[in-house]
């Protein structure tokens, strides 16, 4: 009898899972569209997010973590590109994301002619030193909570001929001293053990726009983690477990962790009834498995996650690794609250720049990571 229980749990979850692939599609395009603007800081991108992600749980069934809202609201300063972002090197009109970035930090500035002189392999500088650039194989954006009063640019190597010598410049910066948006926290209650807790987190929030024509869609990071969190609470809001399950979508990971720091400073919850917390942050790719930080913290759960995969061959490797303060489990892991980050090895090699788009992430192991926790979250309750 317990055998083909399992049997039919296990057809069950995965015709679940197949059902909803369609919809974890839909969810990453919207997550990643223009009207979304890389859920950032700019034509409230992160603030529209939000609102989708507070429908969503409402329309899940979950319910709020703490009071009558999904919202934990906190704010933090941040230097936003709305307006103007224009940039010509010897006469030639180059392209935001593809020929050029501004370093985050950067204050603007409307300039004509301004004559570069190199410094070193990589580097020209202005004679008055407000405006720098810099030569890169790659360009990588991110986001600052202050503004220098210098402008520097990274322009791909592959986009000049010719070393800079006269550049135009036109981009408009707005410095945000506080710039206002919210974690979005829903709970499933247990039905056996409510005040124990496992949960499933990741960050919403990516890059925004640089200038009012450039967004980061941010496909792998994160809106393949944010989908595969819903599709999780989509299950467990129709399967309530014996433990409470938690989720928890964090803003401004991209400007430092603050989204996660801020629920560690005003938990909604007591911390020390988390059994267990999972983070998944850049999660659409799977050809070459998953790593797992801080899986030298937590060898029994370690050796737990991967039996489970050995028995059900999900993915091709689980790699093992070290405690790392490299997404939102950080804060957590600081307080004792055990708990692994989890992300997908292979594929796609875009990274905070503009190729991270949705039509390019493959999704390839979104159904058997899907599996994987819901295994992986049950053996942990008994």
């Amino acid at each position: 009898m317990r055998r083909l229980m399992t049997l039919f749990l296990v057809m069950f979850t995965s015709a679940a899972i197949a059902q909803d692939l369609p919809a974890a599609k839909k969810t990453l395009h919207r997550l990643t569209s223009r009207k979304l603007w890389g859920r950032g800081y700019t034509k409230n991108g992160m603030a529209k997010a939000a609102d989708y992600l507070s429908t969503q749980f409402k329309e899940i069934g979950l319910q709020p973590m703490k009071g009558n809202s999904f919202r934990q609201n906190f704010s933090y300063p941040a230097n936003t590109f709305p307006g103007k972002m224009e940039v010509a090197v010897n006469g030639k009109k180059l392209i935001p994301g593809k020929d050029f970035i501004v370093e985050p930090a950067s204050s603007g500035q409307k300039n004509k002619g301004v004559q570069e002189v190199q410094t070193d392999s990589v580097t020209y500088i202005s004679k008055a030193k407000r405006l720098i650039i810099t030569m890169q194989n790659k360009l990588t954006w991110s986001v600052a909570q202050k503004a220098e009063d210098y402008t520097l640019l990274q322009i791909n190597k592959k986009s000049l001929s010719e070393k800079p010598q006269t550049v135009d410049v036109n981009i408009e910066n707005v410095f945000v001293p506080e710039f206002k948006t919210s974690n979005i926290c829903g709970i499933v209650k247990g039905t056996k053990h409510p005040d124990s807790m496992l949960l499933i987190t990741g960050h919403y929030d990516h890059l925004g726009g640089m200038g009012a024509k450039t967004y980061f869609p941010g496909a792998n990071d994160n809106a393949s983690g944010i989908t595969l969190l819903l599709t999780l609470a989509k299950y467990y809001a129709s399967h309530p477990q014996p433990y409470s399950i938690g989720f928890i979508c964090f803003a401004g990971e991209e400007a430092g962790l603050l989204g996660s720091a801020e629920f560690i400073r005003h938990p909604l919850i007591p911390l020390d009834r988390i059994r267990f917390l999972i983070n998944v942050d850049m999660v659409g790719t799977g050809e070459k498995g998953i790593t797992v930080v801080n899986a030298t913290l937590h060898k029994k759960e370690f050796n737990l996650l991967k039996k489970l995969n050995d028995q059900h061959q999900y993915l091709p490797k689980i790699n093992s690794r070290g405690k790392a303060a490299n997404s939102d489990h950080y804060y957590f892991t600081e307080k004792g609250v055990p708990a692994f980050f989890i992300y997908t090895e292979g594929g796609i090699r875009a990274y905070h720049d503009i190729y991270d788009v949705e039509a390019t992430l493959p999704l390839t192991k979104f159904k058997d990571l899907y599996h994987l926790f819901i295994d992986f979250n049950s053996a942990l309750m008994k």
